[in-house]
């Protein structure tokens, strides 16, 4: 039995192996509620970017050279649009003051959600290019946009009291005045409440959406193929938490990384435009990712940004 072209048995390991791996990194290695340190995030990041490329090796020799580069550009732009989600668990977590040893489980159902989130996503996002092509040509201008968007200036404002998701939360549920340790619920006089944990939890689910409608359209312009798109998606994010932790105090040393972001972002639609009248091979649009994240990577530490007085 097959789906979308692939074993179903394929499907299930894949599953299988990342409902593992979540088990054990929350029933195992984050049981209790703890800073994670930068030493521990390091590895971390080097266990899932391994796995990545592990499962990305699996994929050339199993399923051929063009699914896995395919694999491998998917992985790579997802994870560099996740900077931005970064920078903005930063920003969420510090407004609502949520001390560091909870940031880790908030981050792990925040991320779960996105999983699941991103798989409605990307399901439908397949199912209209299938049933209307004209829509990859939507995609590729809305890519444009954004990455021309992502290189203005902007200033950086964050005002989650504006949020739709939050304020029906917040309607629905009563919140306790301070946290209850690690717990997301809590019963006070026999009544069910809300914890401020809870609802940052609402804004990081909410906010991910957003950022899913600029990935989902990047990643369906490298392959439309459903197995390659959601697995390197689901390991660009499962590995987001560990990256959190490594770039939390960093982040304003790659200064132009946001502007190599658009450039991508802006390839990557036009392609789209052109994508009826010129075809453009993985391994060039590989090459192209990979060239301008680097060079805005080192421009990036070659030029720091001046620290104002």
């Amino acid at each position: 039995m097959e789906i979308y072209g692939v074993p179903l048995w394929a499907w299930a390991g894949f599953a299988v192996f990342i409902a593992t791996m979540l088990a054990l990194d929350l029933g195992v290695f984050h049981r209790e509620s703890k800073p994670v340190g930068l030493r521990e995030a390091l590895v971390w990041c080097g266990v899932w970017v391994s796995l990545a490329l592990g499962f990305n090796a699996l994929v050339y020799f199993w399923y051929g050279h063009e699914h896995g580069m395919e694999f491998l550009a998917g992985y790579v732009v997802e994870l560099s649009l996740s900077v931005d989600n970064v920078f903005v668990f930063i920003l969420i977590f510090s407004y609502f003051k949520v001390p560091p040893a909870y940031h880790h489980r908030v981050l792990f159902w925040g991320i779960l959600g996105a999983v699941l989130m991103r798989l409605i996503f990307i399901l439908g996002g397949i199912a209209l290019l299938e049933r209307f092509h004209w829509v990859i040509y939507a995609f590729g201008a809305f890519l444009v946009y954004t990455g021309i968007r992502m290189a203005l200036p902007r200033k950086e404002e964050f005002h989650p009291e504006n949020n739709p998701v939050l304020k029906l939360f917040r309607r629905l549920f009563p919140v306790t005045e301070g946290f209850e340790q690690h717990h997301f619920f809590v019963r006070r006089a026999g009544r069910l409440m809300a914890t401020p944990l809870a609802v940052v939890l609402v804004v990081v689910e909410s906010t991910d959406i957003v950022f899913a409608v600029d990935s989902i359209p990047a990643i369906l312009a490298i392959t439309k193929n459903p197995f390659i798109v959601l697995t390197s998606n689901i390991f660009a994010i499962l590995g987001l938490r560990s990256f959190y932790f490594a770039l939390s105090g960093v982040m304003g040393l790659f200064r132009f990384l946001s502007y190599g972001l658009a450039v991508v972002l802006a390839f990557i639609g036009v392609k789209m435009l052109i994508s009826g009248y010129v075809h453009v091979p993985i391994e060039i649009s590989l090459g192209v990712i990979w060239t301008v994240l680097t060079v805005s990577v080192i421009l990036s530490l070659l030029f720091p940004a001046r620290e104002r007085a």
